[in-house]
């Protein structure tokens, strides 16, 4: 990508992230990011991180991936209101909107599958025990590591599936179910987000520990036995 449109896409997703917030409030930060890069044409929004705040008053954000071509790009922490986020708890490191020459894709997916399949950037090969796999061309192989796909290729199969969710409105999680919040390889993509989880999991467990031990404190009687009886 030439450095002018490296510019124009920093300030286009710089102003995304400032505007995610103040735009109307009925739209969700997916739609606001996409009608922001409405004259994209071609883009992936993956739910990078998300997390939530407040101990009696919860807010819960969401941070952004924005994926063109090869460059990448993300948002801060942008609030999101709490149905948006249960809606979308189980997504994490997919992607939640891709935009194709053929249109939009909004059924969650694992990133990248929308290019699969599409002769103008790549083939399918196969590999020593016969299986067919995705390769992206020479010119592209970048995409095949910003989506991870050299350590864990797509193979036929696994686009096959995809294609069946995608068309009943069905979230893919993958062949065997490696992506999305519960996903084998979201937790070594995602360390950050597991790693407040445990932190959070842990804090927990010592804040109730500690009150057991306080509501055992207030318990106890607080006269000691002397031992013996009474006189003769």
């Amino acid at each position: 990508m030439s450095l002018t449109k490296k510019i124009i896409t920093l300030s286009v997703l710089i102003c995304v992230a400032m505007t995610l917030s103040s735009c109307g409030a009925r739209r969700s930060p997916i739609e606001k990011l996409s009608a922001r890069l409405k004259n994209v044409p071609e883009y992936s929004i993956i739910l990078e991180d998300m997390q939530k705040t407040g101990s009696i008053f919860k807010h819960y954000h969401h941070k952004y991936k924005v994926i063109i071509k090869e460059d990448i790009q993300y948002t801060g922490f942008v609030k999101v209101s709490e149905q948006y986020y249960r809606k979308n708890e189980n997504y994490l490191g997919m992607a939640l909107l891709s935009k194709t020459a053929d249109g939009y894709i909004k059924t969650p997916s694992p990133p990248g599958y929308q290019y699969v399949g599409n002769s103008q950037y790549g083939e399918w090969k196969q590999n020593r025990s016969g299986n067919s796999f995705w390769a992206f061309y020479g010119q592209y192989m970048f995409m095949s590591h910003m989506f991870g796909m050299v350590s864990r290729p797509v193979y036929r199969s696994d686009y096959g599936a995809y294609n069946d969710y995608r068309k009943s409105n069905r979230p893919y999680y993958g062949s065997k179910n490696q992506y999305g919040t519960n996903g084998t390889v979201t937790k070594q993509t995602n360390k950050s987000f597991f790693q407040r989880k445990m932190a959070r999991q842990k804090m927990a467990k010592q804040s109730f520990a500690q009150k057991v031990r306080s509501r055992a404190g207030r318990s106890q009687s607080p006269f000691r036995s002397r031992g013996g009886g009474f006189g003769k």
